[in-house]
């Protein structure tokens, strides 16, 4: 394994890549503890601690911690997300957006720089928002408009800048900018929570258990990462049979292969396409108009994480931007229509529509089992930090109060534990193994699974 990890820095390109990106990573990292002007870091971190499981801290995560800290980076890549999101939508709803998709690089390449437009709006938006609830909180040392635009000016900035390292990341690094800043924040937090369950063990904050409940914890993570990699490599393989042509003298085709469909098509997209729609109104309920309006009032609080109507919203976004993801990733008529003109077909599935219509079959029911996997996951740190508050359901929450204790308000444990950030972390980790590779391999390297092998080079006589 040494002598193939060797193996990347003997390939000038890769090594070029590699290091690269390792130093994009530390420039974000440096950039997390820049702090923002005018902010009581004390009170701050004060304020985190009161609200660990609060829509701050939910932002907090996809933030690698840099909220917690108010640096130029607290707002972390969510406005860029939740601007590729709406270019994602309106490129199947909107069709003149969807004709400029189709253009190839033009089109990309447009829609992209729309994409960083509107990020900068959301940026400041979101901005806004910041100072507002910091000002609210009393957390700022000199309030007033001056503190307000200068907060706008500097995590907008930052936000910009982010965005530009991820995209930098991703043309000239080994690919995933954006979801590599997730990765390293997540990483980079993982220390905190060690040193979070080393005290509670040093204090016996779960009582004389404590010992064999944080070894449960970190056998259960254990579980929960080869859950993670066990159905992250699982694929429906469809079997794939090419018709025989004469070419010339010679009989070509008649080969047969497999089309790979992943479980899991997504990836992580679609937990974090929902967490970044449910933040928004996360934002807005911190306002405080909103906050002392008696309509608005117990929607927004309804809205809260560890809240049924929040849970509930967030498995509905998950199940439908998984399979979202998975229509615009896959697209069973090109697929069907690129098999047709191959001369390759389905063994007992016409060409055609029907084809189309049985790999659309097989992609719904995958994608539910993908989906249902994701909020499995998903749940995981829901229960973790804050358990679910049943007993707050109208109406009909007193039937619920006589549940254990762990489920209704959990059990304090530290976010980074959570099946959410070792599903990024995992999931990350795999693609960038895999891109790095494949680069090993098309340059006639031992890759690093023992089945990758080397690839030969052409004979030469």
């Amino acid at each position: 394994m040494l002598e193939k990890f060797l193996n990347i820095f003997r390939i000038p390109d890769l090594r070029k890549r590699v290091l690269f990106t390792l130093g994009i990573l530390a420039v974000y990292r440096l950039g997390a503890w820049i702090p923002t002007p005018g902010v009581n870091w004390i009170q701050l971190q004060n304020l985190f601690n009161q609200q660990g499981g609060s829509a701050l801290g939910l932002m907090d995560l996809f933030s690698g911690g840099t909220l917690r800290r108010m640096t130029i980076f607290a707002l972390g890549i969510m406005p860029y997300i939740t601007a590729s999101i709406i270019f994602q939508l309106l490129t199947v709803v909107y069709e003149p957006l969807a004709r400029i998709q189709k253009e190839g690089e033009l089109g990309r390449r447009k829609i992209t720089q729309w994409t960083r437009y509107v990020t900068v709006v959301l940026a400041a938006l979101q901005a806004i928002g910041i100072a507002a609830i910091l000002t609210k909180q009393g957390v700022v040392m000199n309030p007033g408009p001056g503190f307000i635009l200068m907060t706008v000016l500097t995590l907008t900035t930052g936000s910009a800048f982010i965005m530009w390292l991820g995209e930098q990341i991703t043309d000239r690094g080994i690919g995933n900018g954006m979801s590599l800043l997730i990765f390293a924040g997540i990483v980079a937090g993982l220390p905190r929570g060690i040193a979070d369950l080393y005290q509670k063990v040093q204090t016996d904050a779960w009582g004389p258990m404590t010992f064999l409940v944080v070894l449960g914890l970190v056998a259960g993570m254990a579980a929960v990462v080869a859950f993670i990699v066990f159905v992250e490599r699982s694929e429906r393989r469809i079997p794939i049979q090419s018709a025989r042509r004469i070419v010339g003298r010679r009989m070509m085709g008649g080969a047969s292969s497999h089309l790979p469909l992943k479980v899991n098509s997504g990836g992580v997209m679609p937990i974090i396409f929902a967490s970044s729609i449910l933040s928004a109104p996360l934002l807005f309920g911190q306002v405080e108009w909103v906050q002392n309006n008696r309509l608005l009032q117990p929607i927004m609080q309804a809205l809260t994480p560890g809240y049924p109507w929040y849970e509930l919203l967030n498995i509905l976004f998950i199940i439908f931007f998984a399979y979202f993801y998975v229509s615009i990733v896959m697209r069973p008529d090109d697929i069907a229509d690129n098999f047709r003109k191959s001369g390759s077909f389905i063994p007992g599935i016409r060409p055609g529509k029907r084809t189309s219509d049985f790999i659309n079959d097989i992609l719904t029911r995958i994608t539910l089992v993908g989906a249902i996997y994701l909020i499995l996951v998903q749940m995981v740190p829901t229960f973790l930090i804050s358990g679910i508050r049943f007993d707050k359901i109208w109406l009909i929450g007193r039937l619920f109060e006589n549940l254990p204790n762990w489920m209704i308000h959990g059990m304090n444990v530290n976010f980074y534990f959570g099946g959410t950030s070792l599903l990024i972390v995992v999931g990350v980790a795999m693609d960038t193994v895999n891109q790095i590779e494949s680069q090993l391999i098309m340059r006639h390297y031992d890759g690093f699974s023992p089945r990758s092998g080397r690839i030969r080079g052409r004979k030469t006589w």
